[in-house]
């Protein structure tokens, strides 16, 4: 009995390198030479570079009147806390707060529906500015870190999680959160009579 030639699974054509001795000179590959590494030569790497507004953790734009970028879920959880939003914020910080809502987190209201007719009424409130977007999508996370991280006069009001962990990163921007039915700072310099928690 002769034995039978069994096929190899997944096959494939052997193909030459370009490095290979049989290819002509002119068309094989350059082997790379490899630079010695200088010991004494100064390691670079890219470090992001911050404005000068920022002195080590400070904000020199931070001062009253506040400028209080708003979430969507700091609305919900204030209604849920009863609290008065402008008043508390003015209690927590003991100065002019003025409130901001962009066009992103109000479309995020205005998609909740029924349910949030309460916080939509809120976010339309006179005593709330508008502030226009001209960036595509209506992602509020991410309309919110972009303008944080551009204009650094303002302080960012939210309770969602992920948005304070991606927010904690750009340095001098504080963060207002609910807690204990009242309104508190996470990070604001000693420099404007501010109370720290």
């Amino acid at each position: 009995m002769g034995k039978q030639k069994t096929k190899k699974f997944a096959a494939m054509k052997r193909m030459i390198s370009l490095k290979d001795q049989r290819i002509k000179e002119k068309d094989r590959a350059k082997a790379k030479e490899k630079k010695k590494k200088d010991p004494s030569e100064l390691k670079e790497r890219e470090v992001t570079k911050y404005p000068s507004c920022l002195f080590f953790q400070y904000n020199t734009q931070l001062g009253p009147p506040y400028h209080i970028l708003v979430d969507t879920n700091f609305i919900n959880f204030s209604i849920k806390a009863k609290l008065d939003i402008v008043q508390s914020m003015m209690d927590c910080l003991y100065a002019k707060c003025i409130p901001y809502i962009t066009d992103c987190v109000m479309a995020e209201i205005e998609k909740l529906g029924m349910k949030y007719r309460v916080a939509l009424r809120i976010a339309k409130d006179p005593r709330f500015e508008r502030l226009p977007c001209t960036h595509k999508g209506t992602y509020a996370d991410d309309c919110l870190v972009q303008r944080v991280t551009q204009h650094k006069c303002y302080i960012l009001a939210t309770v969602d999680r992920d948005l304070k962990r991606r927010v904690r990163k750009i340095p001098g921007v504080p963060i207002m959160y609910i807690s204990n039915h009242r309104y508190n700072i996470e990070r604001m310099p000693d420099d404007y009579g501010a109370p720290r928690f």
